[in-house]
């Protein structure tokens, strides 16, 4: 990884970088009274972070594109679709800070997640849980891009 990784260009790689530098000071200083290997978790650690508040605005927006594509309800479809253009600005603005962490995105994780929260809400619509498909049907790409939708399975609009 190159050491020049700048902290504004992409933060993950930054953390990382910073990470591997202390633990490689540390070998060369051994007896400093650092904590090197904790002061490296640490930094290593928020990186971590930029993932996990990823995947979280992806697991919303993954669950509420399943409802809007499997439910026959009309009423929350708008609030389902500010939810999405909410999370994909979020995640927009985290992988511009960030563009490393795409790569690290568990996009088949994530959709476990968000099926059975999206399942969990549309049990009250009547739809059982098979009704939704085992693997993420939407690529990265259609879930980030603010002019997709998927269509409605019953008509809805």
């Amino acid at each position: 990884m190159d050491s020049r990784i700048g902290y504004d260009t992409d933060f993950l790689a930054w953390t990382q970088e910073q990470a591997r530098l202390l633990r490689d000071a540390a070998q060369d200083r051994p007896n400093t009274p650092i904590d090197w290997e904790n002061v490296a978790e640490e930094i290593e650690s928020m990186g971590r972070s930029e993932l996990r508040a990823v995947e979280s605005a992806l697991v919303r927006v993954i669950e509420h594109l399943l409802k809007l594509e499997h439910s026959p309800a009309t009423a929350p479809r708008g609030n389902w679709k500010l939810s999405v253009v909410e999370h994909r600005d979020r995640v927009a603005r985290d992988l511009s800070a960030s563009p490393s962490l795409r790569g690290k995105i568990d996009l088949s994780g994530i959709h476990r997640t968000a099926r059975k929260m999206a399942a969990l809400g549309l049990e009250r619509d009547g739809l059982p849980n098979d009704a939704l498909p085992a693997e993420c049907p939407y690529t990265l790409d259609q879930i980030l891009d603010d002019e997709w939708w998927p269509v409605n399975r019953h008509g809805v609009e």
